[in-house]
């Protein structure tokens, strides 16, 4: 092969190579500017960054605390008695006592006491007490109908008892026929106290 040919090739094999790494440095710079564009399709643009504080804005806000529940209590105090005034019945307490057996010839004897319950004093008709003396059925003797005084008033202050004595002369009725020996019911009239059981010999 002569000078000429040796030249030409040469010359030829330079530009291939010139050729070669200009292609190299022209992919090079195609594929960084692909790698800056985004990815494929190269137009797409970035997603906006949502703002943290508005994340959650659609989220309702939490109830506020239950309020504490406040009770009023009323306390509604009992009307006074007036002072010196009828005595009221619920402010009145009853007791009766008498023995468990009377001998021949011994008329029973009942004591009654009344106390006033009330913060002021009041008046009480004792013409009211009456004890009544029952056998079964058999309505024997009262002392409300047989009374031959007349009713009186009496003052009652407060917790000071106030005590009568009823005496039944052991007949039927107001001076009836005597009543006979056996088992008798007494108790005030109006259910004021429990019965007491007693007998007559």
């Amino acid at each position: 092969m002569d000078t000429g040919t040796e030249r030409y090739f040469s010359l030829d094999r330079y530009w291939r190579r010139r050729v070669a790494v200009l292609a190299g440095m022209a992919g090079a710079v195609g594929a960084l500017a692909w790698a800056c564009g985004g990815g494929s399709g190269g137009g797409g643009e970035k997603e906006p960054v949502r703002n943290a504080g508005a994340i959650d804005s659609g989220v309702p806000a939490a109830p506020p605390a239950a309020m504490p529940t406040v009770t009023v209590t009323t306390t509604v105090t009992p009307e006074a008695a007036e002072d010196g005034g009828p005595c009221r019945a619920r402010d009145l307490v009853f007791t009766m006592a008498a023995s468990e057996a009377y001998a021949a010839g011994r008329n029973p004897r009942f004591g009654v006491t009344v106390v006033n319950t009330s913060t002021a004093s009041c008046t009480f008709d004792a013409g009211t007490l009456s004890v009544v003396v029952t056998s079964g059925k058999d309505r024997i003797w009262s002392s409300g109908a047989c009374r031959k005084d007349g009713s009186g008033k009496r003052t009652l202050r407060r917790g000071i008892p106030y005590t009568a004595a009823v005496t039944w002369d052991r007949h039927r009725g107001c001076g009836g026929a005597p009543a006979r020996p056996g088992t008798y019911v007494a108790a005030l009239k109006g259910g004021r106290t429990g019965q007491r059981i007693f007998r007559l010999r």
